[in-house]
């Protein structure tokens, strides 16, 4: 069988396949292809453009001009490759959602084949027009492919691969980069020939992409029947006005774009701040920036390792915190201005001071790993799926818009009198604000966090059959009640936010309720207690099954004082009578005993099973409401938890 002739892959064909972590998907064609094409395109990129950066610093004179034109010409240079993303993104949306992606992504290569091509006879003539006018096909290349990067991913991993996914889609980009950084500067200096080698390299990692993507399985259209417009303004404000509809998926694509305003600024300070501040040579350059790489491809992958099968966006205020701390500690490193010679990597290592700004660069990055691939989970998982081209097409122009704003203010900020370490100050303000904006308008970010570190500082929890809960569409998870965290164990192990039916004394206590607010909590009390709150607590269940959304519940009514599932009231067969739906049942096994529950005897008496302590969270398949009743709800939820109390 030929490459182009493998069957389409069925995402739900592997949902119950075991989780084997992310590196495994690196073996499988439905990911490992698309891998590769990214990747050598990603690196192919970097090696041309910092081939051009080395033309433009060491060898304009080639070119036909003065060396003061060097500056500017390196910030034409970037303004043209970023142009294409502003001109043509709202096109390529639209055209990555009316053809099949696959077969998009092979064009794209074989047209990268001919800007290489082209750009070949650009340094083998310098002539300037010729790269500039490379540079503004590859930017084009990239605004065409940068939708169907993140759109095609959902189609070809199943929604608890997809952290994994983005994470290594987030590592291989920035190695490629980092790469391609050092081989266009090695491969450019070499005397005589470097315009020739990084021609035939350009054109060979040009023609790798090409034959890889020929492995990509297809991705059918996902509005094969769109009408393509061509304005550009008005489809630009069209996409991005799309995408605000959905206020957390908008508020997302904003904390993308955030985060490439913060690593455009700190990185295009690297070289002023290494030569004028710290008296570094390019190897100090190239050692912080390769750091930064690192560090961007190490918080990747722990963002996959610590968020498990769910896109756990609580990871996003975990690393805004921390891309915070780092650059303000950054900011107050001491400098060394001035030194009669520029010292290079292992003089600056040397030192104590060397190395901590090492690891504030290596924290800045780790942090932003942690930050940036869980809102590119959370857009691909929330996002209209039929839109979703278009939105990461939007995605693009803002990221354009952000990196531009980036340049810009650090440029204003210089001219004003701000010293670099200034500046590093400066970004840490601007980054608690937009940060806190964000949080305070979706504040489900800060809840997932501390439920993750309570989670994960209380219990080692294993989870099964996760799959079992929906990806989309109304549904009833059921429970049984074991500790006073249910709630928040189910909420970070679901692979959708639920709403949870809590009773209305809990719900209402002095420092917990603007947290359960917050949550959207449904307050629940029995009919004898206050039947108008019961009644209203009906009418909310039934409007948010209504609107697509999850609710759990808990039908024993109480915390079990025993450690045995209790008798089921009967509102989950109310719940059914009015909305049938699907219902999920969820067993908690091993958390009685542990701290937050009603076992009897004091904190000593219950360590060591205090912290860590070994539970699991198991989902059965979901049953038809019709079937579903009190006494057979038990029974299934009883048979799935077993003997493990």
């Amino acid at each position: 069988m030929s490459a182009d002739q493998g069957a389409t892959h069925d995402v739900s064909s592997a949902a119950g396949d075991d989780h084997q972590g992310a590196w495994s998907l690196l073996v499988q064609r439905r990911f490992g292809a698309f891998f590769s094409t990214q990747f050598l395109g990603a690196f192919n990129d970097n090696v041309y453009k910092n081939a051009l950066v080395g033309i433009f610093t060491y060898k304009i004179v080639t070119l036909g001009l003065a060396a003061e034109d060097s500056q500017l010409l390196i910030n034409i240079a970037g303004g043209l490759f970023i142009l294409p993303f502003f001109l043509f993104s709202a096109l390529a949306g639209q055209v990555a959602e009316k053809y099949e992606k696959s077969v998009l992504i092979n064009r794209i290569k074989i047209f990268e084949i001919i800007v290489m091509l082209v750009g070949a006879v650009g340094l083998l003539t310098n002539q300037l027009w010729v790269l500039m006018g490379v540079l503004f096909m590859m930017g084009t290349q990239s605004s065409f492919f940068g939708p169907l990067k993140y759109s095609i991913l959902p189609q070809h991993l199943r929604n608890d691969e997809l952290m994994g996914g983005n994470a290594l889609v987030e590592m291989g980009t920035f190695l490629a980069i980092l790469l391609g950084t050092v081989a266009g500067g090695l491969l450019s200096a070499i005397p005589g020939y470097g315009n020739l080698v990084v021609s035939v390299v350009a054109i060979m990692l040009a023609i790798a992409g090409w034959y890889a993507s020929r492995f990509i399985p297809p991705a059918d259209a996902t509005a094969p029947d769109l009408k393509i417009k061509f304005n550009i303004v008005t489809q630009s404000a069209r996409i991005i006005a799309h995408a605000h509809r959905n206020r957390t998926v908008f508020l997302a694509i904003m904390g993308v774009s955030w985060f490439w305003y913060f690593g455009v600024f700190v990185l295009n300070q690297v070289p002023s701040y290494v030569a004028d501040s710290l008296s570094g040579d390019q190897t100090v350059v190239t050692t912080l920036m390769a750091t930064f790489s690192i560090g961007i491809g190490i918080g990747s992958m722990l963002c996959a390792r610590w968020s498990g099968k769910v896109v756990e966006i609580g990871l996003v205020p975990l690393g805004a915190i921390g891309m915070t701390l780092f650059t303000v500690h950054l900011g107050l490193a001491p400098v060394n201005p001035g030194l009669p010679e520029k010292v290079h990597a292992f003089q600056f290592l040397s030192a104590f001071g060397g190395w901590r700004i090492v690891m504030d660069v290596l924290g800045i990055a780790i942090s932003g790993g942690l930050y940036i691939v869980p809102l590119y989970s959370l857009i691909q998982t929330r996002g209209d799926r039929n839109h979703l081209s278009r939105t990461f097409a939007g995605l693009n122009i803002i990221n354009s818009l952000f990196m531009i704003l980036a340049s810009v203010t650090a440029v204003l900020l210089l001219k004003g009198g701000v010293t670099t370490s200034q500046l590093f100050l400066v970004l840490a303000a601007m980054h608690v604000a937009v940060a806190a904006f964000i949080f305070a308008l979706v504040p489900e970010f800060g809840l997932r966090l501390v439920a993750w570190m309570l989670i994960r500082l209380f219990y080692r929890l294993e989870e099964r059959q996760l799959n079992n809960i929906p990806l989309y569409g109304p549904a009833l998870l059921v429970a049984n009640h074991v500790t006073y965290v249910d709630a928040l164990v189910i909420g970070t192990a679901s692979r959708r936010p639920p709403k949870f039916v809590m009773y209305h004394k809990i719900y209402n206590a002095r420092f917990l309720n603007p947290v359960f607010k917050l949550g959207k909590t449904i307050p629940i009390a029995p009919a004898r207690e206050d039947r108008e709150l019961l009644e209203d607590a009906y009418e909310r269940i039934h409007e948010a099954l209504e609107q697509g959304d999850i609710v759990c519940l808990f039908p024993e009514g109480m915390l079990t004082a025993d450690g045995e599932i209790g008798e089921f009231k009967s509102g989950v067969e109310k719940i059914i009578a009015r909305k049938p739906v699907p219902v999920v049942p969820v067993a908690l096994r091993g958390f009685w005993g542990s701290m937050f529950s009603r076992r009897p005897g004091n904190l000593l008496q219950k360590f060591p099973g205090v912290l860590f302590k070994r539970v699991q969270i198991k989902v059965g398949p979901a049953l038809a409401p019709e079937q579903v009743n009190k006494e057979m709800l038990r029974d299934v939820i009883c048979k799935l938890r077993g003997d493990w109390r």
